[in-house]
């Protein structure tokens, strides 16, 4: 089906020429002066007609009879930028759009609803994707032509031929339209496997080894280029490197986090990471810096920490959760979403990179010791960028730098702390990139756990109250009378009916929380939220969970979505949640429901396990030992902390220091006493008094 419309595609719209006329654009503002989103504010005062995706624009172009425009990109979206000024400022461009499109811009982090289905469209169309996102579609938002970058001559000849070829030729244009949508539709639908759910331990161990070719084990990650931490990726084989006894894993998975921390793609002087590198090395990264990334690397690195002990790690958790604090805090409890990748340089001009690079001159001016700095980030052959500038960049352990150089640890902590500082203070003298303001319940949600994550760690109680906080603001702000939740949060107003992926971290995140603070509040929470995901979204014909609640206007597919990205689906997170809550009420529903998502998927699963990543966390819980560890008594909250300094990837915990109703704490609270039962479930063990003895009773596999 692919192959036949990309080859449809080719065939029926080729031949990019070119058209030169570049005026100066006027400063009306379009329909997108009344939104909130940074994305579609920046595009408020284009000259093209710009409107919000809603039903109003739709109804529009279905009265005129024109096809739409449906552009679609984010805030800190380097390409974006660039197609914004080279097409959408030129009024030449602008009056071929206004005249013969109905225009609309799409927030793909607001509305990743539609992002999806015309994501799909584009891939099927031309065998590939990114954002800027631009797909052609018929007055009912059938799309007919697509892409992503375009220049200003390629987005003119574009618009002129698909207007022309509606205008002469609608029924093939609506033919194509027509395969297009069925392609769309069709494509990553889900069966209802009625075979029984039956998952081994050595189909997990091959899919595994197939997957290792993938593995770069020079430079960490995946081979190739452009190069993306992929955190649930490195979060699973951690695991399995843990319970089926792969020390090859274990030495990929700590050069990966090494390499990553020592790159360029992570801010050697304000911390956090970048969205990805474009390079092999970790070297030159894409520059924006997305809350999810950060949130989720916070996540990994401290469960690392937990494995080895590794100061590294626990150096970049710290440093990357104090660029959280100080860059994307929106000082209510929750953080704001991302910083732009580009800033304006002295020039007053937008650049990539232009606030994180450095001249050389400009290093030697700032620092003393500028020889030992040099070797030290590489200001050389190694981390040279383009034109005359560097990207700071590590190759080398702070122990080999040290004893290379005749210093003692503290020395060289001492001289970092006097340059980064020292950089610190030029850097905030240039203009800083553009903050993304908007607050994402998902991506409020990872970073809620990426603060567990942390104090399990490190036994920070910031780190807690952070999380705390987060939680709280969720509750308060997103959590609407109906038991359902909002994605969007600006301005003092809570918008937009959240989709799967922000039930999904949400109620991961409050399962989480119960563990770390003995509040049930938090389970019983996650449970609620579940059951409202189950009512509005579940899919009883194919046995998994749309991405869209059943209350949202339908769009030309309705989409379920399982592969694991950048971000785990939200299937595979719902999956993961509905055998946590199963365990910890005896809901045998919630478990049969789980246990068919995975069934449904399992040959996809074992075929590309990297892809499917977090659906191998849920079918390794389904084959090997699995627990549930219950506390109980006065001194529960201590024996649970003890529990955190170990690196426990298959139990869960509930615990309480008082009388409980929950299922797993029941009937074990004895006064005057703290027990701990190991169980499997449900059915437990002796109670135990010494934690030491209860964690040896918790098998690998």
């Amino acid at each position: 089906m692919k192959a036949h419309i990309t080859l449809y595609f080719m065939s029926f719209l080729l031949c990019i020429a070119c058209s030169k006329n570049d005026s100066k654009n006027t400063k009306k503002g379009n329909d997108l002066v009344n939104e909130t989103s940074p994305y579609l504010l920046q595009h408020a005062y284009n000259p093209v007609n710009w409107k919000a995706w809603n039903e109003a624009a739709l109804d529009v172009a279905k009265e005129q009879n024109k096809l739409i425009v449906v552009s679609i990109g984010y805030s800190s979206c380097h390409w974006c930028h660039v197609m914004e000024e080279e097409s959408f400022e030129n009024d030449s461009i602008a009056k071929i759009m206004n005249d013969n499109f109905i225009n609309i811009k799409v927030d793909r982090e607001e509305r990743p609803d539609v992002d999806k289905v015309y994501m799909n469209a584009v891939q099927l169309m031309t065998g590939k994707g990114g954002w800027p996102l631009n797909c052609i579609t018929l007055p009912d938002g059938r799309p007919v032509f697509g892409g992503t970058y375009f220049t200003k001559d390629q987005w003119s000849k574009i618009l002129r031929d698909v207007s022309k070829l509606y205008q002469e030729n609608p029924q093939k244009v609506e033919e194509f339209a027509q395969r297009v949508t069925e392609g769309i539709q069709t494509s990553e639908l889900i069966t209802l496997n009625k075979e029984e759910a039956v998952f081994k331990n050595e189909d997990i161990i091959a899919a595994i080894n197939q997957s290792k070719g993938q593995l770069d084990t020079i430079n960490g990650s995946f081979i190739g280029a452009p190069k993306f931490p992929m955190p649930n990726s490195i979060d699973y084989l951690l695991r399995y490197q843990y319970q089926f006894n792969d020390p090859d894993l274990a030495g990929y998975i700590q050069n990966s986090l090494t390499k990553m921390a020592y790159g360029g793609i992570y801010d050697q002087i304000g911390g956090g990471f970048s969205r990805y590198s474009v390079d092999d090395r970790w070297h030159i990264p894409h520059f924006e810096k997305m809350l999810y990334d950060n949130a989720q690397l916070v996540s990994i690195y401290s469960k690392a920490y937990l494995q080895d002990k590794n100061e590294l790690y626990k150096n970049v958790v710290q440093e990357t959760l104090g660029f959280v604090n100080d860059e994307l805090n929106a000082n209510n409890g929750a953080f704001y979403s991302s910083l732009d990748a580009d800033s304006k340089n002295e020039n007053d001009e937008l650049e990539e990179g232009v606030f994180y690079s450095w001249t050389k001159q400009e290093l030697q001016k700032l620092i003393k010791e500028y020889d030992l700095f040099a070797d030290y980030y590489n200001v050389n052959d190694f981390g040279f960028w383009e034109k005359d500038l560097y990207v700071l960049t590590r190759n080398q352990s702070n122990i080999e730098f040290a004893k290379k150089n005749n210093l003692t640890n503290k020395e060289l902590n001492q001289q970092k702390a006097d340059w980064k500082a020292t950089l610190t203070l030029a850097r905030n003298k240039r203009n800083k990139p553009n903050l993304d303001d908007k607050i994402l319940t998902s991506w409020n949600a990872l970073m809620l756990q990426g603060y567990i994550d942390a104090y399990r760690a490190f036994d920070d109680n910031e780190y807690l109250d952070k999380a705390v906080k987060i939680a709280e603001f969720l509750v308060k702000n997103q959590l609407r009378g109906d038991g359902g939740l909002n994605r969007n949060f600006k301005n003092g107003k809570s918008t937009i009916n959240g989709y799967a992926e922000d039930y999904a971290t949400v109620i991961q995140a409050f399962i989480s929380l119960h563990e770390v603070t003995l509040n049930e509040k938090w389970l019983l929470l996650s449970k609620e939220i579940m059951e409202y995901t189950i009512t509005h979204f579940f899919d009883s014909t194919s046995g998994m969970f749309f991405y869209t609640s059943n209350e949202d206007p339908n769009l030309i597919a309705r989409k379920t979505e399982v592969i694991d990205g950048v971000i785990s689906s939200s299937n595979s997170i719902i999956g993961n949640n509905l055998f946590k809550l199963g365990h910890y009420f005896s809901d045998k529903k919630m478990t049969k429901i789980s246990e068919q998502m995975l069934n449904n998927l399992r040959l996809e699963i074992t075929k590309n396990p990297m892809g499917y990543s977090n659906w191998m966390h849920l079918m390794t819980n389904f084959t090997q030992p699995f627990y549930e560890v219950a506390i109980v008594g006065k001194n529960a909250n201590s024996v649970t902390k003890e529990l955190f300094k170990k690196y426990l990837p298959n139990i869960l915990i509930s615990a309480s220091d008082k009388e409980s109703e929950l299922p797993l704490l029941e009937y074990k609270y004895i006064e005057g006493e703290t027990l701990i039962y190991v169980c499997v479930n449900g059915t437990c063990k002796l109670p135990l008094a010494d934690i030491s003895k209860a964690i040896k009773s918790i098998k690998r596999n």
